[in-house]
């Protein structure tokens, strides 16, 4: 706690200033190893007043993305890694130089803290080879920056190239029902032909038939696997009064996240792999922040129903109040019809309708959402581990 009050200045000035995309990297990562020195030191005190540093860093931090993310869309050479661009800046050259079978697992919703929850148990079987920060794309949602991932490709460009694949807000059906067949066409493009699978695992049980027969995968040069657990649990954090009352804040959503990696299919098959001469690589496809403020918005019946951001042709709203796009293709974003807008939420904001405001601001204040601009959102971890084995 004395070291934090005496940095509390340092980082009081670093927020006073301009900061490059590297250097919100690291700032970002001081911020999340003292969210978890000042947790563990239980000084509620101080917890607070690190929480109001934090709400003042995510709002340079919209500042930040209001100014950059528009030049990144223009320029994918001049933008950090992006969701777009991390499996062939990243992911490809590991499987193309590596001699073993590379496991690729996307974590669904996974912040940048909760990977740091989860490494010291996988430290025990792992050695860290590469632990870095990159950039979801908006809206940092599953629809957009999971496809974006497996595709390689922005949502408007999959939209043209794979109109097969691609639905849009108001299409019947799953949105991220075809990421197979968007990471089968990146490999073609990349030139990877190689033997490789996908699984997705959305329940218990998936999971732990996965692990049980993971062998069969070994003879593959890439096996992908999402895991939706964690995107369950902070949608489940809305919806299920237990899990409301065990993730009630921050602290608890952590170390609930914990709890069920200790007991889950996916550490028992990472303790298998490590005995396995193979590669790991976790990452995820974006982030989720706990939202406290409504914000009100008005839209037609074809209005998509996600908190974080809003896309229709009669969206009603506080221009002031969120981060708005009235030109889509500036954000390589899909224009479902000729007045298209996307409206983003800032820092801890979320959308709600002026009917039956009261209810749906006690339904989801201080859940946790995705969709909009926060660093908890956008800046999320990438990682490649080694067996220690």
């Amino acid at each position: 706690t004395n070291d934090y009050r005496q940095e509390f200045r340092e980082i009081s000035m670093q927020l006073s200033q301009r900061m490059t995309t590297e250097e919100w990297k690291t700032f970002f990562s001081k911020m999340v190893m003292w969210s978890e020195k000042l947790r563990v030191s239980g000084d509620e005190g101080l917890l607070e007043i690190f929480q109001t540093q934090r709400k003042e860093a995510n709002e340079q931090f919209v500042k930040f993305i209001k100014q950059e993310y528009p030049q990144w869309m223009k320029d994918f050479s001049k933008a950090p890694l992006l969701s777009n661009t991390l499996f062939r800046n990243k992911i490809a050259p590991v499987i193309q130089k590596s001699a073993e079978s590379v496991f690729v697992l996307v974590i669904d919703n996974l912040r940048f803290d909760q990977w740091k929850m989860l490494a010291p148990h996988i430290k025990n079987y792992y050695r860290i080879e590469e632990e870095e920060l990159f950039f979801s794309i908006l809206p940092t949602a599953t629809h957009y920056a999971r496809n974006a991932l497996f595709s390689g490709l922005m949502p408007s460009e999959m939209e043209k190239v794979h109109p097969q694949w691609w639905k849009n807000e108001d299409d019947e059906g799953g949105k991220n029902m075809h990421e197979e067949d968007f990471l089968g066409a990146q490999l073609k493009r990349l030139g990877i032909d190689v033997k490789w699978s996908y699984n997705k695992i959305t329940n218990y049980h998936a999971g732990k038939k996965l692990a049980d027969s993971f062998s069969n995968l070994l003879a593959n040069k890439l096996n992908v696997i999402v895991y939706n657990f964690v995107d369950m649990l902070s949608h489940a954090r809305t919806e299920m009064d237990v899990i409301k009352e065990l993730a009630d804040d921050e602290p608890a959503y952590l170390s609930l996240t914990e709890s069920w990696f200790e007991h889950s299919a996916l550490l028992e098959m990472l303790k298998q792999l490590a005995e396995k001469k193979v590669r790991v690589v976790i990452t995820t496809d974006h982030g989720t922040v706990r939202v406290e403020n409504p914000v009100k918005v008005v839209g037609d019946k074809s209005t998509n129903t996600n908190l974080r951001y809003k896309a229709g042709r009669n969206l009603n709203y506080n221009a002031k109040e969120v981060i708005e796009v009235k030109t889509p293709s500036d954000f390589h974003l899909p224009k479902i019809n000729v007045s298209t807008t996307y409206i983003f939420a800032q820092h801890n904001d979320f959308f709600v309708y002026p009917n039956n405001y009261n209810q749906f601001v006690n339904y989801y204040q201080n859940t946790f959402q995705h969709g909009g601009v926060s660093m908890e959102e956008m800046m999320i971890p990438f990682v490649q581990l080694v067996p220690k084995s």
